[in-house]
């Protein structure tokens, strides 16, 4: 993949997102996906760099101070968000940056960062969706209604994305994400530096 990318991807719990993002990045090792920061305590299994960047309550406030976190908020009374910092480290290896956050957080990041793009996941319904959550069967029933409900209010805002992709076949959603980034990096705004270059050249 030849160009530089910030790519926001959301979706509902259960949307399939996760497996949409792995998928991408599988295909395109030039992409990295975002790790959050977070103050709260590390679960079984989980690793420090990997899955989030455990930090402490006071080093998050002075990344807030610092201006370094990009979007952010705090959930059951802990806290996560993005660093900027992490984000320019990437740029300058040359790499993109694939953003798997909720819609609170892509409104932020899309403010700090004005050329991200922005995908949406939907469900190909709702009975899907409960369907995909009760398959998992590792939630209890007040979790599921929880999530359902938060799906509603979260595609209400689909209007903040530029992409819309419906999950109903997993390996044709997977295509159209990998399409998005694809033609992302094409676009003329990003690629007019190739092409005054060759002019220069000759």
């Amino acid at each position: 993949m030849d160009g530089f990318l910030h790519l926001i991807v959301t979706s509902p719990s259960g949307a399939g997102k996760t497996t949409m993002v792995r998928a991408l990045l599988e295909s395109f090792p030039q992409l990295v996906q975002s790790v959050s920061n977070t103050t709260r305590a590390p679960r079984p299994g989980e690793v420090d760099g990997r899955d989030y960047h455990f930090v402490e309550a006071s080093r998050f406030d002075e990344m807030i101070a610092e201006g370094d976190l990009c979007e952010w908020a705090e959930v059951h009374g802990h806290r996560y968000g993005t660093s900027m910092s992490r984000v320019r480290l990437a740029r300058e290896t040359h790499r993109g940056v694939v953003f798997v956050i909720d819609v609170q957080g892509a409104r932020q990041v899309k403010a700090a960062i004005p050329d991200a793009v922005a995908v949406f996941v939907l469900p190909p319904s709702w009975e899907a969706l409960e369907s995909r959550l009760r398959g998992r069967g590792t939630e209890r029933e007040e979790v599921i209604q929880r999530r359902l409900r938060n799906a509603r209010e979260e595609v209400a805002h689909y209007g903040l994305f530029d992409y819309l992709i419906i999950n109903d076949d997993l390996a044709t959603a997977i295509d159209e994400l990998k399409g998005v980034a694809q033609a992302t990096v094409a676009q003329r705004s990003r690629r007019a530096h190739r092409a005054e270059s060759l002019l220069r050249s000759g």
